[in-house]
């Protein structure tokens, strides 16, 4: 049995995720920050848990990534997107690949839009798709490589073709929503739903003006190498 702790970061409203498999105690950690580390390090012993990967969907602009900290202080190793320029991760993914947990399978989705190697995994009846799709909309596209014509596909073409019953969890929400689903985000989402058109989607996103994250200067240079070591 798959289970998933979903944790929340106050100050850039990120949403970490632990995924643990029951029986085996194997974990994996998506999208860790930095200023939580001890956080999520006492949740995994408090839970019994044996860390065994580091999960990033992206490059992030608006926090620092803790992948480094923990990969140093527990010995596993880190996985991206093969898209996403990080040269220090240790599993670069491919879309289609698979990350054992336990006796399951993690597969990494190339869900380009938000960034180039924006990555989407999916156990268990669970999509956790960072940037690429949120609940009642989509990431913004307009900086480190963003495309709105890749968001708009990744979203129709890929997460779309999943059941609606699957659940998505994506990596930020401004208004304190935790959790959707393929059915509700394919017909309700106003960015890329039901009767949006890729050229509609586009202009939207072309007219939108919005300053670059607090942290952005300082995060993206840290996170292109996974974050600090200590």
């Amino acid at each position: 049995m798959i289970k998933t702790r979903q944790l929340f970061d106050q100050d850039t409203w990120t949403y970490t995720y632990l995924i643990f498999e029951v029986e085996s105690k194997e974990a994996v950690i998506v999208d860790p920050v930095l200023e939580n580390f001890l956080r999520d390090t006492i949740l995994l012993k408090k839970l019994g848990l044996n860390l065994v990967g580091i999960l990033e969907t992206h490059v992030h602009a608006d926090h620092i990534t803790a992948a480094n900290k923990i990969r140093n202080f527990f010995g596993v190793k880190i996985y991206m997107g093969s898209k996403s320029g990080v040269k220090v991760a240790d599993v670069l993914l491919d879309d289609g690949d698979q990350i054992k947990l336990g006796t399951e399978w993690i597969t990494a989705i190339h869900t380009p839009g938000h960034t180039k190697g924006s990555t989407t995994y999916y156990i268990d009846n669970m999509l956790f798709t960072g940037d690429t799709l949120f609940i009642g909309g989509t990431g913004r596209t307009d900086f480190q490589g963003g495309s709105a014509a890749d968001t708009f596909n990744s979203c129709k073409n890929k997460l779309f073709t999943y059941p609606d019953d699957t659940l998505v969890y994506p990596a930020h929400n401004y208004e304190g929503l935790t959790v959707s689903t393929i059915g509700e985000e394919r017909k309700w989402n106003p960015n890329v739903g039901d009767g949006i058109k890729e050229e509609e989607f586009i202009e939207k996103e072309k007219r939108k003006d919005r300053p670059y994250p607090r942290l952005f200067d300082i995060a993206v240079p840290a996170n292109m190498t996974c974050g600090p070591k200590d």
